[in-house]
């Protein structure tokens, strides 16, 4: 929905081959429902956690993990850096959520997403230009957004410096991003607090990230 200052609905843009943005995708009582989801699985064992990386930094925004748990740089079958509890299953509903969302921007996708990754930004949160590499399936990457607005920052697949487009994305926003754009450098520079939706009843910003991992159990 435009905003009081906008004139126009936000229309799709594609941000590069194979890449879309899809503002205000998701209505707002499934980001509701997503949302409760969401802080259902945010509780610990193998709950939301602060990411640490091998050089001993730390991710400014927290994350956890459905189907399968990342960690820097890998996937494993329980939070081996955090409680090292078995992680939650990947829903259903929300692969097949996932599977729609691709449809959408134009990709169809044969494999069930079987990844969630959620992040949760606060007002100082961030996230780096990074490519998402560590699965082992080329389906297209699908990223919904819950809360506060933040800006995007989509690269190419060469580098993580420009040229790059930085675009909002608000509550309900979609992007998909797979064929040419999947391993295309991307972050978060900047979350613009208190813009969350007042109806929501979040303060922050959630990102929900669903992906086909290409994994057995085997590795």
């Amino acid at each position: 929905m435009p905003t009081a200052d906008e004139l126009f609905p936000r229309s799709r843009s594609a941000l590069g081959p194979g890449a879309a943005h899809l503002p205000d995708w998701l209505p707002p009582e499934e980001q509701r429902q997503l949302l409760e989801a969401c802080r259902a699985w945010a509780r610990p064992p193998a709950g939301l956690r602060l990411v640490r990386t091998p050089g001993g930094g730390a991710m400014t925004a927290r994350q956890f993990g459905l189907g399968w748990h990342w960690y820097p740089y890998g996937y494993a079958r329980s939070a081996v850096d955090g409680d090292g509890a078995p992680v939650k299953p990947m829903p259903s509903w929300l692969a097949d959520l996932g599977r729609t969302a691709a449809r959408a921007a134009g990709h169809e996708v044969e494999d069930a997403y079987d990844i969630a990754l959620v992040n949760f930004y606060d007002a100082d949160a961030r996230m780096g230009m990074h490519r998402d590499s560590d699965e082992k399936s080329d389906a297209p990457v699908v990223s919904l957004s819950l809360g506060d607005t933040c800006v995007f920052r989509f690269g190419t697949t060469e580098s993580r410096a420009k040229p790059y487009t930085d675009i909002e994305l608000r509550s309900g926003d979609l992007v998909v991003f797979g064929g040419p754009s999947r391993l295309a450098y991307h972050g978060v520079p900047r979350v613009l607090p208190g813009t969350a939706p007042p109806g929501l009843g979040l303060t922050g910003r959630l990102n929900i990230t669903l992906r086909v991992s290409g994994l057995t159990d085997g590795g």
